[in-house]
This record gives C-alpha cells, structure tokens and sequence, in this order.
C-alpha cells in the first residue's frame, strides 16, 4: 500500500509519471493503494470544481462516416449498419428539448460524413448559437482542415473533441486505414487549440495490441498538449468489425487511468463515459469517484440511438432525454456529487 501511496503523491505532486510507475499502478493488486489513488483523484478534482458534475447533452446526428477504423461499428465497410441524418429541424428539437431539461452544452457528434459540408455543419452551429447564445457547442466530428475548423469557429463553435485514440505510430496503423496517419491527427488537434477552442483528445483502455508503452505515449502527448478535456473509455467490440472477438477494456484499468489524468491534469474536464457505464452497472459513478467529472446523456431521438452503433450493447438506447437526465442526477447525488446548469468550461 505505501509504495501505491508514494506513487500517487507523486504523480500529483510533478504532474508525471514514469514507465515503471504507470505499470506498477495498472497491474497491482493492492486494492486499498488504489483506493488511495481514486480518493486523491476525487478530491483533485474537488479542489478545483468541487463537487459539481458537469452534463452535455449529446446529439448523434449522423452515423454515415468517410473512415474505416478497424474499431468502428460505423465503419464505412460496415455494410449492415443501418445509416441516417438527422435534419436540422430534428438537431434543432433535440436542442430545445435539452435546454428545457437544463442542458448549457451540446455535444454534435457524428462520423465523417460528407453530406455535411462545411457550408450545411456552419448553417446548423450558427442556428443553435442564434437561439441558445448562452450555451456552449461541442463539434466532435473527426478530422478536417484549419481552415474548416477555422469556419465552425466563427459559427460559433466553442469546443472540439477529437480523440488521438493512441499516441504510439505503430499503434495507430494496427487500429487504422493505411490513408489515415497519426501525424495528422496530431496536427488537426493542435490547429484546433490555435484557433481557440476548447480542445479535447483522448484514447481507447484496452484497445487490441495496447501496451503499457503505448499508454504511456498517450500520457506524454496529453501533457505536451495540455487539452481542456480528455475523453478516455474501456475498448468494447463491435460484432460488425474487425476486432469482433477482441477482448474488452476493463473498469479497473479505465478508472485507474482516469485518476492518472486527473493527477497530472488537475484542471481538466474529465468524462465518466457511456462506455464505462455499458461494462458495468456503476461504471459512471465510479468514472467520478476516480476524478472524472463531465456525463454526457443522450439527447439524440429514441429511433436512432440504436443505429449509433459504435460499440456493441450501449446504454440508454431506449431512454427518453428526460429519463436520461433524470437518471443521471439522481445517480450523481446518491454518490454526493450535484449536477449543475451551466456551460461546465474548463476552469483557467
């Protein structure tokens, strides 16, 4: 227990992490040492935002997609996904209905669809600033040109997730097409962070041929980046994929790197993700118990969230939006945490 302890206190205190220490964290067995390390992850993440938790309405507008990751159920290769759009009079519903609830921030994600030209996605991001100028906009719709970023910016977009998924080249081949580089990745994130976003990256717990080597690229990258938001989640396969009969991420290891995150990056926006709560029935509780602090319930219409299908058995498919935030604040207060109204930003 005190070698776990003299670790964690470490990491909190230089805000790194070494080779040895980050593998000695992820396989111990030292239960009450990782308690240790969740406790001074929840109450890092305390010290700055105190026990707020911070909702993002999701809105998954459209699951066609250009790409053809190996991990993706929407892959373009993936000839039984079952494809849609959302119009902008369904995104625009999904915004008024989530502000009813007390939704600050929307989150439109979707796959690299051409049908969204810049023009159409800057017609849809100025509409909902128009109508809700006092919430922020989250874009997560993969990799574009600075100057593309640069035109959903001045729409009125607030924020980006992109997730690197690794930071390790060789990694980033295994998991991707040939016609897509970790390089560029690399870059679209830092063009976004010079434009002015709130930027986000992140990565796959467990994602196949993952190494402690290649979770310890990731960490350096998030620290040289120093993101506003990291969106980590265990790796869940997709039956239509690839990596069909590949194994799981595990809670264990997702929430113990949440905690290294938060250790390291004690301002940043840090989700408990749905992928944590589709592995286990608690995961997104104990996704905040070990830091995180950011849920993103769905807002997206009950006939599509099924077709959404990154990831095999996902949550909240046939929940209303009103269920979902329900749901969520009385999950997060029956662990001590309060659900805000507000945009939830990155605390400078």
């Amino acid at each position: 227990m005190e070698k776990i302890i003299r670790i964690a206190d470490r990491i909190k205190e230089t805000r790194n992490i070494t080779p040895n220490e980050l593998e000695e964290l992820l396989t111990t067995d030292d239960e009450q040492g990782i308690e240790y390390l969740h406790s001074l992850a929840r109450t890092t993440a305390h010290e700055v935002y105190g026990n707020a938790v911070y909702i993002r309405g999701l809105i998954e507008f459209t699951n066609y997609c250009r790409n053809d990751c190996l991990y993706c159920g929407i892959r373009r290769s993936n000839t039984n996904a079952d494809r849609y759009r959302l119009s902008t009079e369904q995104i625009m519903e999904c915004c008024r209905s989530g502000y009813e609830l007390g939704f600050r921030t929307f989150v439109l994600q979707g796959g690299e669809d051409p049908y969204f030209t810049d023009e159409r996605i800057c017609a849809v991001v100025s509409g909902i600033r128009e109508k809700y100028s006092d919430c922020a906009i989250t874009l997560s719709i993969g990799e574009k040109t600075k100057e593309s970023y640069q035109k959903y910016f001045d729409a009125g977009a607030n924020r980006y997730l992109l997730r690197h998924e690794t930071a390790d080249d060789e990694h980033y081949r295994r998991l991707h097409p040939r016609e897509m580089s970790l390089s560029n990745r690399k870059q679209c994130l830092w063009n976004l962070k010079e434009i002015g976003y709130q930027v986000g990256c992140g990565f796959m717990v467990g994602s196949p041929y993952q190494t402690v080597k290649t979770l310890y690229s990731d960490i350096q990258f998030i620290r040289e980046l120093n993101p506003h938001m990291v969106g980590i989640g265990p790796f869940i396969p997709q039956h239509d994929t690839p990596f069909a009969k590949m194994k799981a991420g595990t809670m264990e290891e997702t929430l113990r790197l949440l905690s290294v995150i938060r250790l390291i990056c004690p301002r940043v926006l840090l989700p408990s993700t749905t992928a944590l709560g589709t592995i286990h029935p608690q995961g997104r509780e104990k996704g905040i118990l070990s830091g995180a602090n950011v849920v993103m319930p769905n807002l997206s219409p009950v006939s599509v969230r099924k077709k959404y299908e990154l990831y095999d058995n996902k949550i909240c498919t046939g929940d209303e939006a009103a269920e979902c935030r329900s749901c969520m604040e009385r999950r997060m207060e029956e662990i001590g945490c309060h659900v805000v109204i507000s945009r939830g930003d990155y605390a400078e």
